[in-house]
């Protein structure tokens, strides 16, 4: 995966496999730019070209520590070199709003605790979902409150950096970290400014600076149960 640097490269076709009753195939890269669904960040869609042919790039598959991709139309040899592009608005937005999720969960844990824990997530072009341990539902207040918290963050141009540690280091400088999840002795840890406000384990993608999200907005907030 070279999704965190480029959006689009050059690369070869590893494998190519027919999807059974469907005009698609699986491809599987030498180098992909596009993010496989995980950590609650939906799948980058794009676009595969060779030789005047192309295919759209319609879902990305995570297998282990690899990844495949479906795509629909004519499909590429084994061996073919191909041009791979991401989609570029859709991803961008994704960005947006997976850093939002972050700023939410700093957010949340500083009005109502640090007894606050992400639970999951949904991470998509046009919006996100955050889901988090609480006791009760949020006042009017404390939803305005974590609403304008997360817009200072914003306003304030913050820049967010991608950093690779160890565990050990991450745990010491208290980065967060999904529960359950199995992580290896090397991570990718998220910094929002000087991680003061927010630092966590990711290996999603996200904005360079936090006023690339625009305006931050809570709409809607239900129990888990409903």
């Amino acid at each position: 995966f070279v999704g965190y640097e480029d959006l689009g490269t050059a690369t070869s076709v590893a494998a190519v496999a027919p999807v059974a009753g469907a005009e698609e195939s699986l491809v599987k890269l030498e180098e992909s730019p596009f993010y496989a669904e995980g950590g609650g960040q939906v799948a980058d869609s794009g676009v595969l070209r060779w030789n005047g042919s192309e295919a759209e790039v319609v879902d990305v598959y995570r297998v282990g520590g690899d990844q495949a991709l479906r795509i629909r139309g004519s499909a590429p040899d084994t061996g073919a070199r191909v041009d791979a592009s991401v989609e570029r608005f859709g991803r961008h937005a994704t960005m947006r709003n997976h850093t939002a999720t972050h700023l939410l969960h700093a957010a949340l844990r500083g009005r109502l605790g640090t007894h606050v824990r992400q639970a999951g997530s949904a991470v998509q072009a046009d919006k996100l979902r955050f889901d988090f341990t609480h006791g009760a539902a949020l006042s009017e207040e404390e939803l305005r409150d974590v609403e304008a918290r997360v817009n200072e963050q914003i306003v304030a141009n913050m820049p967010v950096r991608a950093l690779t540690t160890t565990l050990d280091e991450a745990r010491r400088l208290g980065a967060m970290a999904l529960f359950g999840e199995k992580y290896g002795d090397v991570v990718r840890m998220v910094q929002i400014g000087d991680g003061s406000f927010s630092r966590e384990l990711c290996g999603g993608t996200h904005v360079r600076s936090t006023a690339e999200i625009g305006v931050f907005k809570l709409t809607a907030e239900t129990s888990s149960a409903a």
